[in-house]
């Protein structure tokens, strides 16, 4: 069994910064893809940055310059730095990993998210 856990959420005033992290654990012979997520109420669950096992990085445009995701495949850890935040990124997050449980087994998990909530 494969459990992402997620941190780091908070509330903050517009401007601020908040770092997000995401640990894996179980039985994981290797990850590859590993992604943050976030629902805002009444909205649907939207991609915000993706990283590979290699460390390329993707991101949508409403965060790009703002928010840095980065991994530490030691540790089964993703992180998401967010700077300059604003009302708009309020959601919950979540964090979601593309796993190899052996090299042949494929599955994607999801964490069980972490509120953040961003004042004006």
């Amino acid at each position: 069994q494969v459990q992402l856990v997620e941190s780091g959420g908070g509330l903050v005033q517009a401007g601020g910064s908040l770092r997000l992290s995401c640990a894996a654990s179980g039985s994981i012979f290797r990850i590859n893809a590993m992604d943050w997520y976030r629902q805002a109420p009444g909205k649907k669950r939207e991609l915000v940055a993706s990283i590979t096992a290699g460390g390329s990085t993707n991101y949508v445009d409403f965060v790009k310059g703002r928010f840095t995701i980065s991994r530490d495949n030691a540790k089964k850890t993703v992180y998401l730095q967010m700077n300059s935040l604003e009302p708009d990124d309020t959601a919950v997050y979540y964090c979601h990993a593309d796993v190899l449980i052996t090299i042949l087994s494929r599955s994607d998990y999801w964490g069980q998210g972490t509120q953040v909530t961003v004042s004006s």
